[in-house]
């Protein structure tokens, strides 16, 4: 854990595409009281501002969205059908824009991670944004919060590992941008179906 090295803000101060294409293969950890779940960041989708038809920003800034104009590296947290969604907030100077997380490789904590999400299949467990924020006890109450540093209950550590990473547009969205913003590690088996 001490070894960790926890991704700076600067590195959520990009162009979200950037940002997305970057956090596969990076480790989310997340502090439950005094246990620590974790796992490989496997799945992504980048968000822009009012540009973009599937962002939460594009119908302009609300009570809902404010966080989308805050500062990168913070967590934004929205609810779709009754499942929490988990995004990092990263845009350049003056833009707007987030990352969501769709899918971990689970790593520390299962047994916690099957409790909360009541499944025993491993590739059940975090395969899909919902599944993710259910088996990580993620809510609206970490929304607001950096993470960028290891004192937080959730961040992004740093992790060096070899794969190669596919794009293709992003799921579940009724208007998208033409660009591919998904990305995922090839042929992994935690990934979103």
């Amino acid at each position: 854990m001490n070894s960790m090295a926890v991704l700076p803000r600067k590195f959520y101060e990009r162009d979200p595409e950037a940002v997305a294409k970057e956090l596969p293969g990076k480790r989310l950890v997340r502090r439950v009281d005094d246990e620590v779940l974790d796992g490989i960041i496997v799945e992504t989708e980048a968000y822009y501002g009012l540009e973009d038809p599937a962002s939460r920003a594009y119908h302009g800034q609300k009570v809902y969205n404010k966080l989308m104009w805050s500062e990168p590296g913070k967590v934004f947290i929205y609810n779709v059908h009754n499942n929490w969604m988990f995004n990092i907030i990263a845009h350049e100077h003056e833009r707007i824009g987030a990352v969501l997380i769709r899918a971990i490789k689970p790593k520390r904590g299962m047994e916690a991670m099957r409790k909360n999400r009541k499944v025993e299949n491993i590739f059940e467990l975090t395969s899909g944004p919902g599944k993710l924020t259910k088996a990580l006890k993620i809510d609206k109450g970490l929304n607001g919060i950096f993470v960028t540093s290891k004192k937080s209950e959730v961040f992004v550590a740093d992790n060096e590992m070899n794969f190669e990473i596919e794009s293709s547009h992003r799921i579940g969205v009724k208007k998208d941008l033409e660009r591919k913003l998904r990305f995922f590690m090839k042929g992994n088996r935690f990934v979103s179906k």
